[in-house]
């Protein structure tokens, strides 16, 4: 059994349908995952606590703790804070995946997806969460990031930014006055196999610029954005 070695990635299914689970669960651990499953999201949320796992796959749509919700509780949890999480769900519209973001997801999957292309996107998004480990404190006048402990703070206030925000925060301050394009941010914060729109982009930079102030964040017209520092 998967289970019986630790150092395997640990993936939580969390889903109200049971054959969507099974068929998931089965595919992940024909790749070599451990596959834990939980079929609504406080379960979830009791399951992601005992185990730890290093992803959770979320489906929006649930009775009573629906996957929004979910999300939210289990960023709330200091235990969870590197956990990877992205939904899987037959929810496509523009507002249910902003809402996914803005409640702390890495991702955003739409049903039906293929199993391999599934392993992928699972595979993509825990390299890019082992990637960004270890990076250095970066620091303006203003603005501090620790992306270890996850932290920023503007003139010695500390912000609360869900998860994309202080990514793209990130990427924008580990290089102040260099432009970033479009196809960098998505390539380096949503991964080139994710399709996002340049609204996705447009969204996350505006709650940047409602917390941080207009004056740190520039649009480059065509061309993308670059932090002021």
């Amino acid at each position: 059994m998967n289970a019986k070695n630790t150092n395997l990635p640990k993936i939580l299914l969390v889903d109200d349908e049971p054959d969507i689970l099974e068929f998931l669960k089965y595919n992940l651990e024909k790749e070599g995952f451990i596959a834990y499953t939980a079929t609504n999201g406080k379960e979830g949320v009791a399951q992601a606590l005992k185990h730890l796992p290093n992803l959770i796959l979320l489906d929006v749509m649930m009775p009573g703790m629906d996957g929004i919700e979910t999300c939210q509780a289990l960023r709330d949890s200091e235990k969870l804070k590197d956990t990877v999480i992205a939904f899987l769900t037959a929810r496509s519209e523009d507002y249910s995946q902003i809402a996914g973001f803005d409640a702390g997801a890495d991702d955003y999957i739409s049903k039906p997806i293929k199993p391999k292309v599934l392993v992928s996107r699972i595979k993509a998004l825990l390299r890019r969460k082992n990637t960004q480990n270890g990076q250095p404190l970066q620091n303006t006048a203003d603005i501090t990031i620790d992306p270890e402990r996850f932290i920023v703070t503007r003139k010695g206030e500390e912000l609360n930014l869900p998860r994309k925000e202080f990514q793209l925060l990130n990427l924008l301050m580990s290089k102040p006055g260099n432009v970033f394009t479009r196809e960098n941010i998505l390539g380096d914060i949503w991964g080139h196999e994710i399709v996002v729109g340049n609204r996705t982009i447009d969204v996350h930079i505006r709650k940047l610029r409602e917390k941080l102030g207009d004056e740190y964040i520039q649009t480059i017209k065509g061309v993308g954005y670059k932090f002021m520092g």
